[in-house]
């Protein structure tokens, strides 16, 4: 009885008791999470600096970045977060400057980055924060101010390397991006509207984001941290404090923040920056082939699963491809021995490999695996349209979906190859569909100038942007027409 009692005891104590220790506990875990971070911020913001650019104005009042409405999100407008480039927040004029000619102060962020085989300080940040400077000031933490020059920019992949005239300033290390993981706690520290060192905190929300739209060379990290204009260029960290990314874009309606943001990989900014340093430019790997996703309805024709690598659409002659023995309707399935499912990814990994650098591509052709071995060539002026130019293209601008008239796409729709792109879709309600223009058109010069392959047209209505106007020469049949495009 007496031993009943005691046990009844102990199980009431316990009961009273342990819902305190759960909530102590839990506030304990908070405490340390909150340190955890505070930590981050300790070690990282002292090599994270604000960064004033002054270029030439338009004389226009403002403008911006935005991607809409031919992102591959309808209507929704990216932002890349430049200060003034920001809608709604005007340029800086300077005192006594002209009216129609004044410099216009844009800011943005970066960081001391660790570079190899050099003494120097270097500072990594995104290519559009300082395309148009002619004067570059960087700020840290502790009020010190240098001013910078580029020492090399990429506008394919949005990263630019500055170098100032100073030593033993704390280099940031880069953390292996490929080893981040979905859900895991990240840091964004920046210059958001200009308030200096602001950390904000959030997770990984997804992974190799290649198709958003921003940049020709894709792999973005999605992240939930918060990030706004004057954050871009600054560093995304792990809880160690290392780089994982680079803050460049974000997602959204209003113009700010709600809960998207991009950052560039570790792994690609590293890179990219390391042969900025080093040779001035950017050399890319070029295999010179079209390539295309192969959907539910490509996979049923060729006999493979969705997403079980990729589909070779056009081999340009001549090319390291066409040396190497591969062939249009080709599936590459793997490359340097990994897996290929995604074509944004592979179009990475080949434009990072070194140029003569020979590598096996393992392949489906008739239903059976082929391994070739092919030399990576070097991607130039004259052969970088082979290379980006995938078979389909989205112009959201105007609503249509256009693909490269390859030998058989020519034949069925009575067109030379090469000349001109075929309407593969109009969107409903869209300004290409109340204009008149129908799936099947070929579609022979924008704004009088010849279009001849997908990416050259996207580009051509691009260009048009601004005056938000195009003029397109169309063959249906026999029958050749124009079509002017407002919108």
């Amino acid at each position: 009885m007496k031993r009943s009692l005691a046990v009844l005891y102990l199980i009431l104590v316990w009961l009273i008791t342990a819902p305190v220790y759960a909530l102590d506990n839990g506030v304990e875990n908070l405490r340390k999470t909150g340190k955890a971070f505070a930590s981050v911020a300790r070690e990282v913001s002292p090599s994270v600096v604000f960064i004033q650019v002054e270029s030439k104005a338009s004389n226009s009042n403002q403008f911006s970045f935005h991607f809409g409405p031919g992102n591959p999100f309808g209507d929704d407008l990216f932002k890349r977060f430049f200060g003034d480039q920001f809608p709604g927040i005007p340029r800086t004029p300077q005192p006594n400057a002209p009216q129609g000619n004044r410099p216009a102060i844009g800011q943005g962020s970066g960081f001391v980055f660790s570079a190899k085989k050099t003494d120097r300080t270097y500072i990594l940040t995104n290519n559009h924060v300082v395309q148009d400077a002619e004067k570059i000031l960087v700020k840290f933490q502790d009020g010190t101010e240098f001013e910078a020059k580029i020492t090399g920019r990429d506008p394919q992949s949005d990263i630019a390397v500055l170098e100032i005239k100073s030593s033993g300033l704390p280099p940031l290390s880069f953390s292996d991006s490929t080893q981040l993981e979905v859900g895991e706690w990240v840091v964004a520290i920046g210059n958001p509207f200009g308030l200096s060192h602001t950390l904000t905190v959030g997770v990984v929300s997804a992974k190799g984001r290649t198709s958003v739209g921003i940049n020709d060379y894709e792999d973005f990290i999605q992240t939930d941290a918060a990030v706004n204009p004057g954050n871009s260029g600054g560093p995304l960290v792990n809880l160690d404090g290392k780089v994982v990314g680079i803050n460049t874009a974000i997602f959204s309606r209003s113009g700010g923040y709600m809960g998207v943001s991009f950052a560039i990989p570790s792994n690609l900014a590293e890179a990219i920056a390391n042969q900025l340093i080093e040779k001035g430019e950017v050399s890319r790997g070029f295999l010179g082939i079209v390539i295309q996703q192969i959907t539910t309805e490509l996979a049923k024709s060729f006999n493979v699963k969705p997403g079980h690598g990729i589909i070779v659409s056009q081999v340009s002659e001549n090319s390291p491809a066409e040396k190497a023995g591969l062939r249009q309707g080709d599936i590459i399935i793997k490359f340097r021995g990994k897996k290929v499912e995604e074509v944004g990814r592979f179009r990475n990994q080949v434009a990072l490999t070194s140029p003569g650098s020979r590598e096996q591509l393992t392949i489906i052709r008739d239903g059976k695996q082929k391994k070739l071995n092919v030399t990576i060539g070097k991607l130039t002026d004259d052969n970088k349209l082979a290379a980006a130019d995938p078979s389909s293209q989205k112009t959201e601008e105007i609503g249509i979906s256009v693909q490269t008239l390859t030998p058989q796409l020519a034949k069925q729709f009575n067109a030379k190859p090469g000349e001109g792109v075929v309407v593969t879709e109009v969107q409903p309600g869209s300004i290409a569909a109340m204009g008149g223009i129908k799936t099947g058109m070929v579609i022979l010069q924008v704004n009088n100038k010849p279009t001849n392959n997908a990416a050259a047209f996207k580009r051509a209505i691009k260009e048009s942007s601004n005056e938000k106007r195009v003029l397109l020469l169309t063959r249906s049949g026999n029958m050749q027409q124009f079509f002017a495009l407002s919108w």
